[in-house]
Parts: structure tokens; sequence; C-alpha cells
């Protein structure tokens, strides 16, 4: 064995996995460079910033389509792996985040390679594990520490088929025909119609899962384990699809196959569409989008509908179908636009839309023995075929020819054909598997509906014979009439097949020797075969019949002369393009009379004359040889013209496209330099908006930032203590939140300055006691232009409580000034009056007291 190991690493690091690696293990440990050939007994790590495909066992590194976006390396080596190995792939998911390397275990389950994964409480990350454990694809869950020892058990198991069997021993065809029937008692469906080395190499699987050596433990181990048998049944249903397998055929069905379609169907039809084998529904959602995308691009009048079916033998793959929820590693498959346009992203992945989803019907139904939709438009069978023996192909072609409409699509797998069936189908693109549905007149095999597929009654069941009718006389008549009258004739198609026999045409046609071939230029006798091919060219270039006189043919030992006419049909319509050969006997006479002229004319003998005859049957046949060869040659030198039109258009285009690189790589360039002059505009700004928001912070005043329509712009920290601001309040208006403010004219006063340009400023006081002075100015911007305003709250609490205490201490002082006033204003006493006033009458000399003297 080989060991490759894939990892999500930072494409901007180097890798040391390789030396990590190497202390675990006596094996080579070695990063993968480009080329390097896979070899037994080594180790080979992905390097960063790479993904990598291999091809005839040799590793190829290529550079990521997106290196930014979302990578999905385990699920594209894994699809290369399968394609390049097979079924000697074997898969392993390890601890990792995401989704990564469920596909590629899908493409790895439809090669019949193995699937392991770690068991997810085990792993650090269970993400990986468990998407591929729900899809339903893991052969071995276990921990990490049991898996070699699982794979080593797998790869000793004996294969039952080896590629240089061709048929298995009697008991080994015995023990699997016994799986068939448990198979089939069980989940009601028989596997006998399946390819007999796809039912083998299943088993096989299942045998190395469960390390049992012979088959007939393994029929015993069914017998006994019905819950094998339910795993033996999804393993034989595969269920591997992806969202756009072939992007070129389901461009073609957008580009030109739906816009056909829908000009050949009247206005507002609604088109039937059955998607047999959907699995997961990836298919059918695949082709509800396309319709979708067509509808857009053709725009008829009125708008068309499509009712997809889709069904599969499969419940669980049904039910996950219904739920419409995919990994996200579906971006794979789905381009960006689609996945913005059809799906939604969720918790899970991606889910897809409402609208596609009502499109779409899921059942669960058997291809084999349900019956079939009918009057479809479209009927996408894609990889199911291929699973399934040629003689059932056989039996389902007509079936689906059957079950689509006029003018309808069949659709298959680009490892699909339609065999044989050409008179059923047309092709649309061999590349592409597209198909559609002609009339046929000629086929008269009658079609064996499902019913027919089912194994024959048991002996001694008794069956209702049919009723038979009795042939009208009118019929009886007709056909004597054909039988003793009508010329013997066949009818063609274009390549000279015949088609139907009409009479006894043995004595011009006869099978030829070897493998039977109904071909007619083969079957003609001696002496019709070269004159019937030059006429049968002829009249499929032409419109008419083209007559033949007198051809000699020999029979039994005698001569005889016989006319053909060839008709090229128009009419009727089914019949349209094929050919009509009728033969009719010369009389005797009238051959004789010819041979009596040829002789007495040239005086030859009869054997001379048969060598002149081929004489000029080969002049003729040289003529035609010449003219066709000339036709071949303008042909040719028209493509030549053409080729070399083409070559001088091709070369202008690379000319320009030259152009266009050097126009895209100098302007690569000015985008680098401009992203290099927008980075360092970030930095500034960057900078700016810290150094502004440090500003407002330490300055400790609360300030609000208001837009025009007075909405929250910005805030500072202390704003928050004065109104219940939070981060998702920005944008919402300053009437919608609380505030401790009393300060209802908050909002009239903002809208006055943005009326008035001035600014408005008023002390306010909040219901806890704070006061702030709020002052409301115009925001101003750079170009000096008005785009808000700007509201600052400054604390005057204490200058508030301040002015209160002076207030006070003022009242109180006026209050003492006013009682000491009073007093000095009081008259004195009387008694002292009375005896003051002698004394001031008798005073000395007739002094005069000076008021306020003692």
């Amino acid at each position: 064995m080989a060991f490759v190991i894939v990892q999500h690493l930072d494409p901007t690091r180097k890798g040391i996995m390789p030396e990590l690696l190497q202390r675990a293990t006596g094996m080579r440990v070695i990063q993968v460079k480009d080329r390097t050939r896979v070899e037994p007994d080594r180790v080979y790590v992905i390097p960063p910033n790479k993904d990598m495909s291999i091809l005839r066992g040799v590793l190829h590194l290529l550079d990521p389509v997106s290196p930014r976006g979302l990578r999905l390396p385990i699920d594209f080596f894994l699809r290369s792996l399968a394609q390049d190995q097979q079924d000697h792939s074997i898969g392993v998911i390890l601890s990792g985040m995401g989704s990564d390397g469920t596909l590629g275990l899908r493409a790895i389950k439809e090669k019949a390679g193995l699937m392991l994964v770690q068991d997810p409480a085990t792993a650090k990350f269970d993400g990986m594990p468990r998407s591929a454990i729900d899809s339903g694809l893991a052969d071995i869950v276990a921990p990490v520490d049991e898996l070699p020892a699982r794979i080593l058990a797998y790869l000793k198991r004996t294969p039952l088929v080896r590629a240089s069997e061709l048929a298995l021993e009697g008991k080994t065809e015995s023990a699997l025909e016994k799986a068939i029937i448990l198979l089939r008692a069980h989940t009601g469906n028989d596997f006998s119609l399946y390819k007999k080395n796809t039912f083998y190499r299943r088993i096989e699987r299942r045998m190395g899962i469960h390390q049992i050596d012979k088959i007939a433990a393994y029929i015993r181990y069914l017998q006994d384990n019905t819950q094998e048998l339910d795993l033996l049944f999804k393993e034989l249903l595969i269920g591997v699809t992806s969202f756009f397998r072939d992007g070129a055929a389901w461009e073609q069905l957008a580009q030109s196959v739906f816009p056909a379609l829908l000009a050949s169907r009247p206005a507002g039809h609604a088109l039937r569409a059955w998607v047999p084998g959907c699995s997961t529904g990836e298919e059918a959602y695949s082709l509800a989008m396309v319709f979708k995308e067509a509808m857009e691009a053709v725009k008829p009048p009125k708008k068309f509908k499509l009712n997809i079916f889709a069904t599969d033998l499969d419940k669980d793959a049904i039910d996950k179908a219904r739920q419409g929820v995919y990994p996200e590693n579906i971006t794979a498959d789905v381009s960006p636009e689609r996945l913005k346009r059809f799906f939604t992203k969720g918790e899970q992945g991606y889910r897809v839309g409402t609208e596609i989803r009502e499109t779409v019907v899921f059942a669960p139904q058997s291809l084999i023995l349900d019956p079939p939709f009918t009057k479809l438009d479209i009927l996408c069978c894609r990889n199911l075929l291929i699973y399934l023996a040629p003689e059932m192909q056989k039996k389902l072609m007509p079936l689906f020819h059957y079950s689509l409409s006029p003018g309808g699509i069949l659709f298959l797998g680009s490892a699909e054909t339609i065999g044989g069936f050409t008179d059923l189908f047309a092709s649309l693109g061999v590349k592409t598997r597209l198909y559609r549905r002609i009339e046929s007149a000629t086929r008269t095999e009658p079609i064996e509906f499902p019913p027919a597929f089912a194994p024959p009654l048991p002996a001694g069941t008794e069956t209702r014979p049919e009723a038979k009718t009795l042939p009208s006389l009118q019929a009886l008549a007709d056909q004597l009439v054909l039988d003793l009258y009508s010329l013997p004739a066949v009818l063609v198609n274009d390549k000279g097949d015949v088609l139907y026999v009409s009479g006894r045409t043995g004595k011009y046609l006869e099978p030829a020797a070897g493998k039977a071939n109904w071909n007619v230029f083969v079957m003609a006798r001696a002496g019709l075969r070269y004159e019937i091919t030059n006429a049968f060219e002829k009249v499929l270039g032409q419109h008419g019949a083209v007559a033949l006189r007198g051809l000699r043919m020999e029979n039994d030992g005698g001569e005889h002369f016989v006319n053909v006419t060839l008709h090229r049909l128009e009419k009727p319509e089914p019949l349209r393009g094929l050919v009509m050969i009728v033969f009719a006997d010369v009389p005797a006479p009238l051959a004789a009379e010819a041979r009596g002229r040829f002789r007495q004319g040239s005086g030859r003998g009869a054997q001379q004359t048969e060598l002149e005859k081929k004489h000029q049957q080969v002049c003729m046949e040289l003529q035609n040889i010449r003219e066709e060869m000339q036709s071949s040659q303008e042909e040719i030198r028209s493509s030549n013209e053409e080729m070399q039109s083409t070559n001088e258009e091709l070369q202008s285009t690379n000319e320009e496209l030259t152009t266009s690189k050097e126009e895209m790589q100098s302007l690569n360039e000015e985008l680098q330099t401009v992203n290099a002059e927008l980075q360092v505009r970030v930095d500034e700004l960057s900078r700016s908006n810290n150094d502004m928001k440090n500003l407002l912070n330490s300055t400790d005043i609360a300030t609000l930032f208001l837009d025009k329509d007075l909405k929250v712009r910005r805030f500072t920290t202390q704003a928050t203590k004065i109104i219940k601001l939070i981060p998702g309040d920005v944008g919402r208006p300053i009437t919608d939140l609380a505030s401790d403010l009393v300060y209802p004219e908050l909002t009239a006063d903002a809208g006055e300055v943005l009326r008035k340009l001035g600014f408005a400023e008023r002390p306010v006081n909040a219901r806890d006691g704070r006061w702030f002075t709020v002052r409301i100015m115009p925001y101003r911007t750079l170009d000096d232009r008005i785009d808000g305003v700007v509201i600052t709250f400054a604390d005057i609490t204490a200058a508030k409580k301040l002015e209160a205490q002076l207030r006070e201490k003022q009242e109180l002082l006026e209050k003492h000034i006013a009682s000491q006033s009073r007093k000095a204003k009081k008259p004195p006493d009387k008694t002292r009056a009375k005896t003051a006033e002698p004394k001031r009458r008798t005073g000395g000399a007739g002094k005069r007291l000076t008021p306020g003297k003692k």
C-alpha cells in the first residue's frame, strides 16, 4: 500500500508535517512534488497552498482555483483517486472541521472502493467524520487505532470474480442466487436483472468488511442478520450522485434543448419530467434550476410550469432529498451564482430554496417492477442503466419511448447509450447523451410493461385465455387480394435495412451466409445487387421513383428478367424517408424477344453479351465512384477553406487575447497601486478614529451625534450615563430612547438649531438630582455642509450645589441684617424718657445734645 495525507494547511506557512510523521513511522515520508510517482510503503504529504490529483499512479500538483475562498482539497483528491484506481481506492476520513471529503467518498463508493471513518467520539474535531457518517457512505466507523487492522483484513479477502475468470463455480453461483432470493424476500426487489459483475463485487465488499472468506458463510450470515440484508440492499443501490454532473450536457440542455422543447409546446403548457433513480435528489433539483434559467433566457409570452417526479428504491435517500439540505462542499459542483440564487445558507449547510423544492415531488418506486410515468416531456435516467443487465436495458428503452410524449427528451448518463434503438430516439449530441423521441411505425415488438418483468407464474397456476375475435369478411377479402395480386415488395430504411416484407420475395432476396443480416444490398441475388445499390443512392437524392427494367437474374438454374421500382416515400408521415422496393417479373415472351434482339443485332454469343453487360456495370460503378470522389473533394476543399478562415479568426482572437492579457496586467498593477494607497488611507483613518475616540473619552464630557433626521450616529461612553444607549441604538431616533433628563424640549431645540444654524444652550436637571448644561450645535463637515447636530452634556451638579449653598447663606445673612435693622429702629423705654427730660431742660448754658453722642 501507499499512503497519501491530505490536510487543510495554512497557504502562507511552510508545512512541517513530513518531519513530524517521519518520527512515527519507518516508511519514508515525502512531501509531494509535481509528477511524483506513487510507490508502495511510502507516505506522501500534500504541500501547502496546492490541490493534488492522481493520474495513472502519478501525483500532480495544481494551483487552487480560489486561494482565499472555500477550498476542498480532500474531495478534489479522493475524486481523482476513485477515477484512477477504481475499486483499489481506500478513503479514510479523520478528525477535521467542515464536510470536506464527503463528496470524495461518494466517488469511491461508486467505484466499489472502501470507505473508513474515524469514530466522532474520538475525534478532536468531529465535523468531517460526522458529515461522512450522516451521508450513509461509511463502510467502517471505528477509533483510529483500529482502522489499520480493518484495512489489512479487508485487503486479505479472496475475490469471488477474478479478471481472468469468465464463469463462476457452480457452488459460488448457487450461493449468489440464494443472496438474490433473500434480498427479494426481504425488500421485494429483484436484483437478478442487475449486472452480475456489479452484484458480485458488492458481495465481495461486504464479505471483506466482515472478514468472511467463503460465500456460503456469508449467505448464512445474511439468513441470521436482517440488518446485513438492509446494508447489502443499500450497497447495491449505490446512491452516488451530484449537482450538475457532466456540465456540458446541462449547458446544452439549458441553451438549446429546453428552448426548442418550449417552442414545440403550447403556451402555458405544464411540462412533466421523470427522474428515476434520483438518490438524494441532486439531479432532480439540477433539472429544476436549469429549467428556471432557460425560462428566463427564452422569456415566453406565457409562463411554463415544470412538474418533476423523482423516484428511487431507497426510502432513506428519498427522505433526505425531500429535506433538500446538502453540505457546504457542494460548492465544488454548484457555481456561486446558483448558490446565491437557489440556496439558503444554514447551520447544516445549504438548503434548496422553496421555489425549487416545490417543483419536485419525491416518491419511492421501482423502475423495474412499478408502472412508469407517462406523457412526459423529459425523462432523466442518468447512471442507472450501467448497473442493469443488457436484456433489462433492451426492455427499458421501448418503455421510455412509450412514456415520452412526441418530441420528448431522454437524458442519459455519459457512459450510457440507446444501443440499437436508433429508430426510437434521435441523438442531439454524442457526448452529451441527449436524445429526442421520434415516431416509429416500423417497430412491431410489443412493449413489455413492468408487470411483464415479474417472474413467471408457478406451475399449475391457471391463466385466463385471451378472447379471440373472428376476422371480418372484408379483412379476409383484402388479405386474399394482397396474397394473389399484389407484387412482392420490401420496405427498407435509408441504410437498406429491411423493415417489412410484403409477398413472396424469396425469388429476389435470400439471406446471406454467416451472421444474420437483414440488409437488402446483402440479400439481393446475383444480377440485382449492383443495380439496386446504384438506384438506391439515386432515389435518396431525388423525389419520385427510379425504375430498373429488364434486369436479368439466374435462379434455380434458369434465367429470369425482372423490373425493379424504388419509391422514396413522403406520405404517410410515419413512413417519411423510407424506401419501398417493388419486384415485378417480366413475361417470358418479352424476355425471349429481348434476348433475340441482342443476339441478332450484335452477332455475339451469350457469353460475350454477359461480359459486355458486366463491363457496363463496372463503368457505371466507376462513374458513380468518380462523382462521389469529386463531391468529396469539393467538400474537403470547402472544409479546408473554412478551416483556414477559422485559423485566421483564431489567430486574430489570440492576438486580441494577448492584448487583453497585457491590458489586464497593467490594470492589475494599477489596482495593486490603488489597493496600497487605500490601505494607507485605511490605516490613517483607523489612527484618526482611535485619536478621536480617545479625545472624546478623555474630555469626560457626554457627547451625542445626531444626523439630519435626529437619529443616533455616534455617542461617547459618558453619554450612556445620561441617556439609555447601547451600540444597537445607532440609527434609532432620539425620541425612542429613554433619558434621565427633564428636558422634553430637546427634540424641538435640535430641530431649531438645524433650521437657524445657530446654537442652543440651557441648564437641565435630571431626575436623580444632577444638573447638566446642554449645548446643541450644528454638525459641520469639512466641505462646510451641515449633516446633523452635536449635543454636549456638561455636568454642573457641583456648581449648582455650591450655588444653592451660597443662596442659603445669603438668605441667612439677609435675615440677620433685617433683624438687626429692626432692633435699631425700635423706640426707647418710656420711664427712662421721663426722667431724662427735666435734665435736658435744665442743662447748663443751654447746650444742645447731638444724636449718637453719649
